[in-house]
């Protein structure tokens, strides 16, 4: 186990591509049936856009908290999300990142049935991820986003950016454009 985590640590900390974390809503996204609203069936749109032509550009990864969200409802949707997501690294759970978790949980003020982002959120800081890309930034969007980098900075903790996959390929597209 700890040679697995090792090689795992290791890609992390010296791949030259952006680390991207893939929260549960964007395989749930590309997975699902084409929604009859406007706005969802967009979102499905990006997301399924980004998977097919952007996602080669980094390294994904994800862990068994978006696993266990997966696993989750409709057994033939559940299959769907997890064999989308099956190749990525995954991110392993630990004392360190469900500790920290905990902490942005209370600081943060996350209802309890949407506890889990908080430990999204854990492992992207403690793995030195760039990006935690997800659909559902309710409990991390802008006002808490700015909580979470004045707590990280204080503690000199990494601070990952919070976007939905738009704006992420946007702003990929603006670096890009700008070198």
């Amino acid at each position: 186990m700890w040679v697995g985590n090792f090689f795992l640590y290791y890609h992390i900390m010296v791949s030259s591509k952006k680390k991207v974390y893939i929260e549960t809503t964007i395989p749930s996204l590309i997975t699902a049936r084409p929604s009859r609203d406007i706005g969802e069936l967009y979102r499905q749109q990006v997301a399924k856009d980004f998977w097919e032509y952007e996602r080669h550009k980094y390294d994904l990864y994800t862990s068994q908290y978006v696993i266990e969200e997966c696993e989750k409802g409709d057994k033939d949707a559940a299959k769907r999300r997890l064999d989308l997501i099956k190749d990525i690294s995954q991110i392993p759970k630990s004392k360190e990142t469900d500790d920290l978790a905990e902490e942005y949980f209370t600081y943060l003020q996350i209802p309890p049935k949407a506890k889990t982002d908080s430990s999204h959120l854990a492992i992207c800081v403690i793995n030195k991820i760039d990006f935690l890309l997800s659909w559902n930034l309710t409990h991390l969007g802008d006002v808490a986003f700015n909580k979470v980098v004045e707590y990280n900075v204080i503690r000199n903790l990494w601070v990952p950016g919070l976007l939905d996959p738009d704006t992420f390929m946007r702003k990929m597209k603006r670096e890009e454009e700008n070198g």
